[in-house]
């Protein structure tokens, strides 16, 4: 017989919180080999992320990518990491907070908003557990990837919706997949780029870097291809840009299947070779600083596009926690509470001690 996962005992009366759960990726608690071996084992485990039969996978995996993965991205890791921890859940935790901060002032309801990671700790279900403790009764989750893949988005529905199948009292539940084309995000990248090549010059030319994933996907009907041209179209438009002034390029692949193209290494090195003096370098599908850009993009390839024989590379700073993007994750969190708002805010009208004392007098036990 299944047991379910209570909250705390209902009582009639109580207040009607919105929940609001940020996810991003994750990171290894340390950056040493042990804890990036854990870390790898929970992520490249998924089956959104590693779409392959599990009993090979499993050998592959465990029998010679986490033998000789861990050490090698643990010393990247160390090439970034900070006194307080990983840049990554750094800059998240700051997202979370100024969500919060923002939706406090605009919304006339108690909002919690909590932030989980997919792989590492703190977990999603550890900020599940932490907004339904709070009473929270609705709930819209927003993963920080703008361009939605099944890769990413699609692994953080499984998880949550995987939770709360486990719970007695399942929440109204709203999931935003995507933001890749927002007016407003759209503008908070373009601006940041802007203001970045105020400060700091204009480059020969401006490079859009995503992630990559394997160009099966991409036939397989996954929209995140699309969705990071899109993204670099309106960005390139805002900014007035030329045709010959930006392109497009998929960082990050790993083994020897055929991802999406253009690779950024290779593009890199091609311009390096042109003998480009100045480069400006965007990631657009990063919500915060991570591994991938502050190691792979601002080092890793920046050497390599002076041994290319470029002159060097800028990288222009994810959105971060920056006031543009929290105003607009804020405001986009509201847009879809529609209708939400209005219900909770009257509600609230009703006080709990009231509603209480009428649900006892018709008989509630508590």
């Amino acid at each position: 017989m299944p047991t379910y996962q209570s909250s705390l005992a209902f009582e009639h009366g109580q207040s009607d919180v919105l929940g609001v759960l940020l996810v991003n990726l994750g990171t290894p608690e340390k950056p040493d080999a042990r804890s990036v071996r854990r870390y790898l084992a929970e992520f490249l485990w998924d089956p959104r992320v590693v779409e392959m039969s599990r009993p090979l996978w499993w050998l592959i995996l465990h029998g010679v990518i986490l033998r000789i993965r861990p050490a090698r991205s643990a010393r990247a890791y160390r090439k970034i990491w900070t006194d307080l921890g990983s840049p990554l859940l750094l800059h998240s935790k700051a997202i979370a907070n100024a969500v919060q901060e923002k939706l406090n002032h605009s919304l006339a309801v108690d909002v919690r908003v909590e932030l989980g990671m997919s792989y590492g700790q703190p977990s999603i279900r550890s900020a599940l557990d932490a907004l339904f403790a709070a009473g929270a009764q609705r709930l819209i989750v927003l993963p920080l990837y703008p361009q939605y893949s099944g890769t990413t988005t699609g692994s953080v529905f499984d998880a949550v919706s995987t939770l709360l199948q486990q719970r007695r009292w399942v929440p109204e539940f709203r999931f935003i997949n995507h933001y890749h084309d927002a007016p407003d995000f759209i503008d908070a990248v373009a601006n940041s780029i802007r203001t970045h090549r105020q400060d700091n010059g204009k480059g020969d030319k401006l490079l859009f870097s995503f992630h990559g994933v394997p160009q099966k996907l991409l036939h397989d009907g996954d929209p995140y291809h699309c969705h990071c041209q899109k993204t670099a179209r309106l960005v390139a438009e805002a900014l007035q840009l030329g045709e010959n002034e930006w392109q497009i390029a998929f960082q990050s692949r790993v083994g020897r299947d055929e991802w999406l193209r253009p690779y950024t290494d290779e593009v890199i090195s091609a311009l390096g070779k042109q003998g480009m003096a100045k480069l400006d370098v965007v990631c657009p599908g990063f919500a915060a600083d991570c591994l991938e850009t502050l190691e792979e993009i601002a080092l890793q390839y920046g050497a390599l596009f002076q041994k290319s024989g470029g002159g060097r590379i800028d990288y222009v700073p994810a959105l971060n926690a920056s006031e543009a993007h929290t105003a607009f994750l804020a405001q986009h969190i509201e847009e879809h509470a529609a209708g939400w708002l209005d219900t909770t805010a009257a509600a609230s009208l009703d006080s709990g001690e009231q509603s209480r004392a009428r649900a006892l007098a018709m008989g509630a036990e508590r």
